[in-house]
């Protein structure tokens, strides 16, 4: 049973003498997933409401969830097919893949800043996300017409700054919507339904793929319609400005012991930034917090040396000799993994550290990087042999193992250094270095694949990144730790 208090107040005026005051347990609290185990009866506890664990996630991080699994639908069901539209389709080289992966994964960098800022101004969070979601689905259908790579690099670059203005406005309300001790809980459920629709793109791209007599066509055009689907969500049921509810154990916004503690950056949670000069300067110098400034510093070296999934699965396709026609199905398992592992992942970060778990998730890409180029024919070296499809699934599960324990746990690591009021602009700040330095690396790697080989530019790679890792370690953000918390909870008192 969850009380508020049980202890004894002092009868107010009016009351009756000799009797005593009613106990403040009678009020319950603002809302059931904010209980807190402190303010819980000492009895043990029996099952939880079933309430709790409907609503331990906001309905808004459902519904952004719902936005982006369908727009991931029709996202992945081009970038399932790109790479081999590109090499195979049109002819290009390792180097020229290079530039338009480049392109597609690096362009939404120039403009995610200038996303989260106007986000900020005024709070429109919604109208930028719902005009960057609006872009996007419009390149699909220009694909149809654009047969060069000029015209192909300017259209996903179109596409790109639909992702770059959406990004940070879309994470921003997810991270308001969240209470702070459920940050890491809220952004995995948001990664793990955006991931189901990665899982189902491929799918989806393959059976277009052998039903239509001109599969390439057929997708950019189904996948127009799909993320026309995902804006009409978005516009519908997103409501127009979302708050940050109170911290658990809160009596009200900014008091009592927990509303009025820290937060990971060494604030106070109640009104944080609400009164923040909105401007691309009040912006940038949000750098000033050491966190922030380590945190965004971490994952742009760290994202010097991811390479490209485009070039992984090209990779994996020559070891394992895949037909073009099943090429769409190796982002399946990276997106199962991801999918399986996004809130068990978030869930640990917000107990054990985000800084711990963003490491870790390095840690399993570097990991998948080794296994790759150990492997060779499928034989793993040292004499021991292995079935190439065998390594082939480890490496795709280490690499959304990578995405689960990185993805939203960054934006939630970040978002404790970040004031509401410049929160859309604060996560573009880090966003920004890690989609810019990801599209240096594609460069790189593509020149290297041209002038070495794709084994000997894996071998670089897979070095920078175990560099990279160790100056994220001796760097590490001595803020980024989780939200104040309660103890331990019961079993089964946590929830989606």
């Amino acid at each position: 049973m969850y009380v508020a208090d049980t202890r004894t107040r002092p009868a107010g005026p009016g009351a009756t003498p000799g009797l005593p005051a009613p106990p403040p347990a009678t009020r319950a609290p603002a809302s059931p997933e904010l209980a807190s185990p402190e303010l819980a009866s000492p009895e043990p506890a029996g099952r939880p409401p079933s309430h709790l664990a409907r609503r331990a996630v906001p309905a808004t991080v459902l519904v952004l969830g719902a936005v982006s699994l369908i727009t991931d639908v029709s996202a992945e069901m081009v970038t399932a097919v790109l790479p081999l539209y590109l090499v195979t389709g049109l002819g290009l080289s390792p180097l020229g893949f290079g530039l338009l992966d480049g392109i597609y994964n690096g362009a939404s960098a120039l403009v995610r800043l200038v996303g989260g800022h106007l986000a900020d101004r005024g709070r429109r969070h919604k109208a930028m996300a719902a005009l960057g979601y609006g872009l996007s689905a419009l390149c699909k259908p220009a694909l149809l017409i654009a047969h060069s790579l000029a015209g192909i690099g300017a259209v996903l670059a179109v596409d790109r700054t639909g992702k770059g203005l959406r990004t940070a406005p879309r994470d921003a309300m997810i991270s308001l919507a969240a209470p702070p001790e459920a940050q890491g809980r809220s952004f995995g459920v948001h990664r793990a339904m955006d991931t189901a629709g990665a899982l189902l793109g491929p799918v989806v791209a393959v059976v277009v793929m052998h039903a239509a007599a001109d599969g390439f066509d057929a997708v950019f055009t189904v996948s127009f319609c799909v993320a026309a689907t995902g804006v009409v969500v978005l516009l519908l049921f997103v409501p127009g400005r979302v708050t940050q509810p109170e911290p658990a154990g809160s009596e009200r916004a900014g008091s009592g012991p927990t509303g009025s503690g820290p937060t990971e950056s060494g604030e106070t949670e109640s009104g944080r930034g609400e009164q923040a000069v909105v401007s691309l300067r009040a912006a940038v110098r949000l750098l000033g917090d050491r966190a922030l400034r380590r945190l965004a510093l971490c994952a742009l070296l760290l994202g010097l040396a991811t390479v490209s999934d485009s070039f992984l699965y090209l990779i994996l396709q020559r070891d394992l000799n895949l037909s073009g026609a099943w090429f769409p199905l190796l982002p399946l398992g990276t997106s199962a993994s991801f999918l399986l592992l996004a809130v068990p992942l978030g869930r640990a970060a917000d107990r054990f550290g985000r800084w711990r778990v963003f490491l870790a998730g390095h840690g399993g890409l570097l990991a998948a990087y080794g296994l790759l180029l150990a492997s060779v024919g499928g034989t793993v070296a040292g004499g021991r042999a292995v079935g190439g499809t065998a390594v082939g699934v480890v490496v795709l599960v280490l690499h959304g193992a990578f995405y689960a324990a990185t993805d939203g746990v960054l934006m939630a690591a970040a978002a404790g250094s970040v004031p509401a009021g410049l929160r859309s602009s604060g996560l573009a700040l880090v966003q920004t270095g890690q989609v810019g330095a990801r599209f240096a690396c594609s460069l790189l790697f593509g020149a290297a694949w041209t002038a070495w080989g794709d084994r000997s530019a894996l071998a670089a790679a897979t070095v920078a990144l175990a560099a990279c890792t160790a100056a994220a370690v001796a760097l590490r953000p001595g803020r980024a730790a989780p939200p104040p918390a309660p103890a331990a909870p019961r079993s089964g008192q946590e929830a989606w």
